[in-house]
């Protein structure tokens, strides 16, 4: 007798976020974090003055947000259309050809392992649904699934929003300690921001937990270095 029983609200491969939505999120969190931190430990290296790298992240992170949520709207609606251009066309070649496109779908369906009999069988009755029809082309033709993508504003808004959270991280000790102190303070809270991002992506990929975590806390510490370098060059042809 068997032990397994059915469950109903198991749910396969479940995923919490769309790959666009994650994609955004990570990538405005991050760049945020380290732009932000890059720039003012530079500013606080060549300037030495407070108030200045505080209004230099605020402004920063004001101007770079809102460059970061137009750029993800303006370059995900440009693929968005793309795409939906493209399933127009595939729509149309189904009406006008139809004939043709069920022998395209057939070598597709060879080219991805069945049999030329069992692949003559389906693409038959694929043709029999036209909406079914255009929804295999454009997987297997066109490597597009119809509806897949979020709204390209959701996507605009939360680049927006996660780059002001990344950004806020590296700022947060510059309003509260002195320029000495908030330096070191500044780039080790990122680091560890950045590690733990790193560790949160490995939950929607096979990489290890600490290989995430540690590519994100190298790519921090270079931008660090690079920002403290250029701060004390600026610093020395200010002072010349």
């Amino acid at each position: 007798m068997s032990d397994y029983h059915y469950n109903p609200n198991y749910i396969h491969h479940k995923n919490t976020l769309g790959g666009t939505t994650l994609r955004e999120l990570v990538f405005g969190i991050e760049d945020g974090m380290v732009s932000t931190m890059g720039a003012i430990t530079g500013i606080a290296a060549g300037t030495g003055n407070h108030s200045i790298v505080v209004l230099s992240g605020l402004v920063i992170i004001a101007v770079e947000s809102i460059s970061m949520g137009v750029g993800s709207y303006i370059s995900n609606k440009s693929e968005a259309e793309m795409k939906k251009r493209m399933l127009h066309e595939e729509k149309e070649e189904i009406q006008d050809h139809p004939q043709e496109e069920l022998d395209e779908m057939r070598r597709l369906f060879v080219q991805d392992g069945w049999t030329e009999e069992l692949a003559q069988k389906m693409a038959k009755e694929t043709g029999q649904n036209k909406d079914l029809m255009l929804r295999e082309m454009a997987y297997r033709e066109l490597h597009l699934i119809p509806g897949e993508n979020d709204t390209v504003i959701k996507q605009g808004f939360v680049m927006w929003i996660s780059y002001i959270f990344g950004g806020v991280i590296p700022l947060a000790p510059y309003i509260f300690l002195s320029i000495g102190t908030a330096v070191p303070v500044s780039i080790g809270i990122t680091l560890a921001g950045l590690f733990i991002l790193g560790v949160f992506t490995s939950r929607f990929s096979m990489r290890s937990w600490w290989k995430s975590g540690l590519e994100m806390l190298l790519l921090a510490g270079t931008a660090a270095a690079v920002g403290y370098a250029v701060g004390h060059l600026g610093e020395g042809l200010l002072t010349k």
